[in-house]
């Protein structure tokens, strides 16, 4: 049977603990001055890809809201196709999801309707529909960004007449 030294094994073991101390003492935490090259850095990042980034949802939310507008014009065409007229402004958008109970009543409305539900543009304001319209058999469009009518870039209106 082996003898174990004690001594030995305890010399060895304190001798361990001091280099474990000694690499512990030597790790330091950032100093003051390298979090702040660090934030500084962070906050030159965030100012250069920032403004990117919130232009692309504006046009995202305007390219959103032209798809909406041409298939809301694509069922109001299917309307058209299978009642020989357009709703009236009075029957409104909601004559392509329910069959309309006021005005002239289509007689081959579809079962399903022409769409589930009518969206709001991409933010979040009503469609406007008026048939007859002023460019033709029906006017529909969203105001764009600013929710009024006119403006420029993403405040834009959008019309479904731009599309024809």
């Amino acid at each position: 049977m082996q003898r174990i030294d004690l001594d030995a094994v305890g010399r060895e073991l304190r001798q361990k603990a001091r280099r474990l101390r000694a690499l512990l003492a030597d790790r330091r935490g950032f100093t003051l001055l390298e979090i702040m090259v660090v934030v500084a850095i962070l906050a030159i990042l965030a100012g250069l890809v920032g403004p990117k980034l919130i232009g692309q949802a504006d046009k995202a939310k305007y390219s959103a809201t032209e798809v909406q507008v041409r298939n809301i014009a694509q069922a109001l065409d299917l309307y058209k196709l299978d009642n020989g007229t357009y709703p009236s402004t009075e029957q409104g958008l909601e004559a392509l999801v329910r069959k309309p109970t006021v005005g002239v009543i289509p007689a081959n409305y579809k079962t399903d309707g022409y769409m589930r539900e009518i969206p709001k543009d991409e933010w979040n304001n009503e469609y406007i529909y008026l048939s007859p319209g002023q460019s033709g058999p029906y006017d529909l469009f969203s105001f764009g960004a600013d929710g009024v009518e006119g403006g420029d870039g993403y405040d834009a209106d959008i019309s479904a007449a731009n599309f024809n």
